[in-house]
């Protein structure tokens, strides 16, 4: 998209698709959730270290590359990664859509740094069915050959547990096909498990994380048993396990720097290893 003017980044509030750095910070956990095996090391670190710098404005950047690599060079001690590595994640980022990339111009139309959009993380819900308005007599016509085609190809009907996933561990399928038989609720319900997981990096203490998500999903059920509270079972059972990680994180931290100060941590709304977010809020 041409005819942006650079200038202050002030200016491009109205890019932001976030109402706030909680926001944009829980979109950007679920993004990497998804497609952080898509990038390499180095591209990681070039992407994290944008999303540090899209942190003024939440979600968005207009900072030059060279003032980016110089950043994540200082931060890593002059190990950091080269411009084609960053161009390289640009171009992965923009493919998955976690990004927009806007070309802009100086005062005398020559091409200035990008202006980098980091994109919402889309929703799961099925798309609105599309109204058409086909005469009568046309639908008529053509209602014997759509019951044939019908008969042909209905809607397949719901997967049951034994199509859950490899991914989700046996114990955890085999409690909750208890309450929610389908594949695709168990999937969602260890999905939020994953996202948790991730926001408070701890997503590879295996045996910890499956013992905490049976015990957040027990606690789940018996809520919904003993109340009719419940709405949303999948949102509340995230409440739960973030909850819970929560505390395994600020266990884990204490005995493992008890006597060092920690700058920012993800309790805070930062990843402590990133080193983004926070001190730019």
């Amino acid at each position: 998209m041409g005819g942006i003017k650079s200038g202050n980044t002030e200016g491009f509030k109205e890019f932001s698709q976030f109402s706030s750095l909680k926001e944009f910070n829980h979109h950007m956990e679920m993004w990497l959730v998804e497609h952080k095996h898509d990038f390499s090391k180095g591209e990681l670190v070039g992407l994290k270290r944008l999303v540090r710098f899209a942190a003024k404005i939440p979600g968005v950047c207009n900072a030059k590359i060279g003032t980016i690599l110089k950043s994540i060079h200082e931060h890593y001690h002059d190990n950091g990664i080269s411009r084609s590595t960053f161009k390289r994640m640009i171009l992965k980022a923009r493919e998955l859509g976690v990004i927009t990339v806007f070309e802009t111009e100086r005062k005398n139309g020559s091409q200035s740094s990008n202006l980098y959009q980091f994109n919402r993380f889309p929703s799961n819900e099925p798309p609105k069915e599309e109204k058409t308005n086909h005469h009568k007599e046309t639908s008529n016509l053509l209602k014997t050959k759509n019951q044939k085609i019908n008969k042909r190809y209905e809607e397949p009907s719901t997967l049951d547990y034994t199509y859950v996933s490899s991914r989700v561990p046996q114990p955890f399928v085999q409690l909750a096909k208890c309450f929610f038989s389908d594949a695709k609720t168990i999937e969602e319900f260890w999905h939020m498990v994953q996202i948790a997981a991730f926001r408070f990096d701890c997503q590879h203490d295996t045996t910890d994380i499956l013992d905490i998500s049976i015990q957040a999903f027990r606690q789940l059920i018996r809520k919904i048993k003993s109340t009719n509270r419940v709405k949303n079972p999948i949102a509340y059972f995230y409440g739960i396990v973030n909850n819970q990680l929560m505390d395994y994180y600020s266990e884990k931290i204490a005995a493992w720097r008890k006597n060092t100060h920690i700058p920012y941590t993800f309790i805070d709304g930062v990843d402590p290893d990133w080193d983004w977010l926070q001190s730019n809020e």
